[in-house]
């Protein structure tokens, strides 16, 4: 009696749970998940891109800025100092009242200098400030 006892305690801890059909279910719906993920259309905005490339300039006379890799402003191909950006600016919206300010800022341009002409352009009265970005 006490052999059979002993073999029924046995026998109670070699019983193991089979796991097979539960991993089956998983990979399944791991494969159902992966699949549908990809005829999901994630919501957002479809811009229209300008054809034109960016060097491009309008047909207005528009005021030039650019701004080198050493942070040097450069208007109407002469080397300007920063503190008589404003003024030339000025005048050369005066000329041309219609035109905008389009500045060609250097990748390796601070952003110090490129925020300091733009605040420039708008206490000289220009409101229609651009920036131009290129392949440099």
């Amino acid at each position: 009696m006490r052999r059979s006892i002993i073999q029924a305690a046995g026998e109670k801890d070699k019983t193991e749970i089979n796991l097979t059909p539960m991993l089956d279910m998983v990979f399944i719906m791991l494969i159902f998940f992966i699949v549908t993920a990809s005829f999901i259309k994630e919501a957002g905005l479809d811009v229209n891109r300008p054809d034109a490339p960016p060097d491009q300039v309008t047909a207005k006379a528009n005021i030039l800025v650019a701004i080198s890799a050493a942070n040097e402003i450069w208007i109407a191909k002469r080397r300007v100092d920063p503190r008589a950006v404003r003024a030339n600016i000025e005048r050369l919206h005066a000329e041309n009242p219609e035109g905008s300010v389009i500045i060609r800022p250097d990748k390796r341009a601070y952003t110090e200098t490129l925020v300091g002409v733009m605040d420039a352009a708008r206490q000289a009265g220009v409101f229609d400030v651009k920036i131009a970005a290129g392949d440099d």
